[in-house]
């Protein structure tokens, strides 16, 4: 069905089909309901009481719950009371089953929540309009919700990549900030930005830019824990929420998704592979300058920035107002210097792969939940 096609414009042909569960302890009515059901091309499955009914109901797959209002081990009434309990996340027609004569019995069931009757003795007719209509109205029930877990699932994350969109991580940031403060937890931040996204576009077109930004996607997807939020603003940005992770923890999973990226070239339709550069700006609370989630997110957006103006392709870490560092190998050590005056890290000028980002030192934990 497509989005703009109505359940009910088939009228009664969208309906065929339909599991149905007829509830009669009475063999003969039993088998005349489903017998009429059935010729209408409904699919039948009858069983003697309503405790039988529930039972079927839980395994899922029913459309329709036709109960007879006087039954063994549980009544029509109750079964239908247990049932609306059961699906009220849903929507599940129930039929009740009576004799014209007992009114007050079909006003009780429409009380607790039956969504129709049908009168002993039978009228075909009757009978077939009232199923019907009570299926073609759970399709539009159903159609409505599929609809809004639709419009849900495009209000809260990327289309091209599955990634939360940024609206979302605003609130979800909030609840994370929160929590480190209460819990005197560590918080990192990282934004990621693809470097020369545009050249990718130049020379493949929107496509291959398109198949660039996907494979940076999988490369965070596979740095990151589940607890980890991820989201993607802009074109060719995403921002990585670490809870309860520290320095080293942080630095870690930068470099991990920085090398990740940058080893696995694309080759896609170019005539040569290309290979995918990351710009990473690092920020973490508690820290001297880091009090207030805006702080933090605007500490690592200071510290990609720095990145960018240094050549991007390499990882920034902010420390405090007006010092920020990128961590080098070198010989495993590692200095944080001035802004104007510190270490570049550029892998790309090289055919090797890019060096191995140092940790800042033994005196902060390892990041918790990982490796």
């Amino acid at each position: 069905m497509s989005d703009t096609e109505s359940p009910a414009s088939g009228g009664a042909k969208s309906v065929r089909g339909s599991t149905i569960v007829v509830a009669d302890d009475d063999r003969l009515t039993r088998d005349l309901l489903a017998g009429m059901l059935r010729q209408h091309g409904y699919i039948v499955e009858s069983v003697a009481d309503g405790q039988a009914a529930i039972e079927r109901v839980a395994r899922g797959g029913v459309d329709l719950v036709l109960l007879d209002i006087l039954m063994p081990r549980l009544s029509g009434l109750e079964a239908c009371r247990l049932l609306k309990g059961m699906t009220s996340e849903t929507f599940l027609p129930v039929l009740l089953v009576t004799v014209k004569t007992d009114t007050a019995s079909r006003v009780e069931g429409l009380k607790i929540g039956a969504d129709d009757y049908v009168c002993k003795p039978f009228d075909e007719r009757e009978l077939m309009a009232r199923v019907e209509a009570m299926l073609r109205i759970k399709k539009l029930h159903d159609h409505v919700v599929e609809a809004r877990a639709r419009l849900e699932q495009l209000s809260m994350h990327d289309d091209l990549t599955g990634f939360y969109n940024y609206r979302y991580l605003h609130a979800r940031l909030n609840e994370e900030f929160k929590r480190a403060e209460r819990y005197h937890e560590p918080l990192a931040c990282l934004v990621i930005d693809i470097d020369r996204l545009q050249v990718h576009n130049d020379a493949g077109g929107r496509q291959h830019g398109d198949m660039v930004v996907k494979t940076v996607a999988e490369a965070i997807r596979r740095g990151v824990r589940e607890v980890d939020v991820v989201a993607r603003f802009g074109g060719d940005e995403f921002l990585v929420v670490l809870p309860n992770t520290h320095f080293a923890g942080s630095v870690t999973v930068a470099e991990r998704i920085w090398k990740d990226v940058y080893e696995r070239p694309l080759l896609g339709e170019m005539a040569r592979p290309l290979h995918v550069a990351l710009s990473v700006g690092v920020a973490l609370f508690p820290s001297r300058d880091v009090r207030t989630k805006d702080a933090l997110l605007r500490a690592a957006d200071n510290a990609l920035h720095f990145a960018k103006r240094e050549g991007g392709n390499r990882i920034c870490v902010y420390q405090q107002q007006g010092q920020l560092y990128t961590p080098v190998s070198g010989e495993g050590t590692e200095r944080r210097l001035p802004r104007s005056d510190r270490p570049t890290m550029n892998p790309s000028q090289s055919s090797r792969p890019p060096p191995r980002v140092a940790s800042r030192g033994s005196d902060r934990p390892n990041r918790r939940g990982s490796e």
